[in-house]
């Protein structure tokens, strides 16, 4: 099976949500999110991380990057939207597919950096800390 490397800047709620679900899936997308957006690179990915999440207060001040690779098969469906520079290419996932999306995902969902805004919490560290603990 083909795969594509992607990658998602994730606050600290989704990331203990993707931790619940043993590393395999991204939560449901809220009633205000009407799509998921995986993007084709890290740099963008950090980008996302440092410029929107680390000042973000419903993402607990910090931009988590996970990577993951989704069956090609699957994604074939989706054509990739550029948003801005170069880099700034991202798949739009209507909020309807992401159980299918989550079904194509391959092995698990990894976290590879993160990224801390000055109003994060030392706390929530140890709390998250805690969460990735129970589920090892």
């Amino acid at each position: 099976m083909k795969t594509q490397k992607l990658f998602r800047p994730v606050g600290l709620k989704e990331m203990e949500l993707i931790v619940q679900s043993g590393w395999k899936h991204f939560p449901p997308r809220l009633a205000w999110q009407p799509i998921f957006y995986p993007v084709l690179n890290q740099a963008y990915a950090e980008q996302i991380a440092i410029e929107w999440n680390m000042e973000d207060e419903f993402s607990g001040y910090c931009g988590i990057i996970t990577s993951f690779e989704v069956n090609s098969e699957f994604l074939i469906h989706y054509s990739v939207q550029n948003v801005g520079a170069v880099k700034h290419n991202e798949l739009w996932i209507p909020a309807e597919k992401m159980f299918d999306f989550n079904q194509n995902i391959v092995e698990k969902i990894q976290i590879i950096n993160a990224f801390f805004g000055k109003e994060f919490k030392n706390s929530t560290i140890q709390e998250l800390n805690i969460i990735l603990d129970k589920f090892k």
